[in-house]
């Protein structure tokens, strides 16, 4: 992560067609994308404009996946400089979002690999079994008992755990799901596998954690 690339740029770097009627933060997604797309090169202002739109859904996917890591700035900035390189070979602006997510995903598993990390990289709130399957991640905010946050710390503890034994393709799957909230097509598009295994995945991550954290869900929170 050795490169640099600027994360503001002033419309005095480029020169804007005067044919462009629209201004740019006033483009839509996909005319926004289109520009970025028309170049050798992208159209640096509408590429700082789409920045702007989604640097915080990059942060949001990094904050859940490495919560402890110093360095999640810079892996920001990895990510696009990956979407500049990359945003020609973007068939359909329409998918951008989720493109943009496989790579944020991506690149933190390339450097999960290369650290050889054996600690837990997710942090996530305490999840509740509803009736249908899903899993609540919310937790209500009232004042508790020193002995509830207790209870409520211990939980954190056995939830890193747990995640922690999980396969990374699960793990994956449930940020995907619980956190970013995803549809199973999304999923299963950004991961490269079918709806059929996206639902399996999610399925027995569930079942794992349920099964291991089954005191907890009971009443212990």
């Amino acid at each position: 992560m050795n490169q640099s690339l600027p994360l503001s740029w002033s419309t005095s770097e480029t020169t804007v067609s005067p044919t462009a009627s629209i201004p740019t933060e006033k483009l839509p997604n996909y005319d926004l994308i289109l520009r970025c797309q028309g170049e050798l090169r992208p159209d640096r202002v509408a590429f700082a404009e789409l920045l702007r739109r989604y640097q915080s859904h990059v942060d949001k996917i990094l904050y859940h996946l490495a919560p402890d890591w110093q360095d999640r700035a810079d892996l920001a900035q990895e990510v696009w400089i990956r979407v500049y390189r990359n945003i020609n070979r973007l068939q359909e602006p329409v998918k951008f979002r989720g493109w943009l997510s496989r790579i944020a995903t991506n690149l933190f598993y390339d450097e999960l690999r290369k650290r050889k990390r054996v600690a837990s990289p997710l942090s996530l709130d305490a999840p509740r079994m509803m009736d249908d399957g899903e899993m609540d991640w919310e937790i209500a905010a009232d004042d508790t008992s020193p002995e509830d946050d207790l209870a409520r710390r211990e939980f954190y503890e056995q939830l890193r755990d747990a995640i922690a034994d999980l396969p990374e393709v699960f793990r994956t799957t449930i940020v995907l799901r619980e956190i970013e909230g995803m549809a199973y097509e999304e999923i299963a598009e950004i991961t490269g596998v079918s709806l059929g295994t996206v639902k399996s995945r999610i399925a027995r991550a569930r079942q794992r954690l349920q099964s291991q954290l089954q005191t907890y869900l009971d009443g212990s929170l």
